[in-house]
């Protein structure tokens, strides 16, 4: 298992373990050098949104993993969160349907949950 595998089935097991909703990866490692993965998620309200942050920068750090940025957090509309190899989008339901990542990043392969998972093990 890549490292950047192994962080995303952290930030995604993260997720689960708050509720995020609608998660999903991006491989985008064949579109952009920016990273390998994206990993979204939504929360139904601020305190969920912020909530399910935590729990990423958390497991994440228990890992030994430190995010390089985060942007978003007060407003939690969208926070981002910046791990070199993986970049973490938490949004409300309502910014992301704004912003539909997963339409803009579409030259990416999208990945069902269980099946990166297994792919990672």
């Amino acid at each position: 298992m890549s490292v950047s595998e192994k962080m995303a089935k952290i930030a995604i097991d993260a997720l689960e373990d708050k509720k995020g909703r609608d998660i999903k990866i991006i491989d985008i490692r064949n579109v952009t050098v920016i990273a390998d993965y994206f990993i979204l998620a939504s929360g139904s309200n601020r305190n969920q949104v912020q909530t399910l942050a935590d729990n990423v920068k958390e497991s994440l750090g228990r890992a030994g993993y430190e995010a390089r940025q985060t942007e978003g957090y007060q407003s939690a509309a969208w926070i981002l969160m910046d791990y070199n190899d993986i970049i973490v989008h938490i949004f409300s339901e309502e910014d992301r349907l704004f912003y539909d990542l997963e339409r803009i990043w579409q030259d990416g392969k999208e990945m069902a949950v269980e099946d990166f998972k297994e792919m990672a093990e």
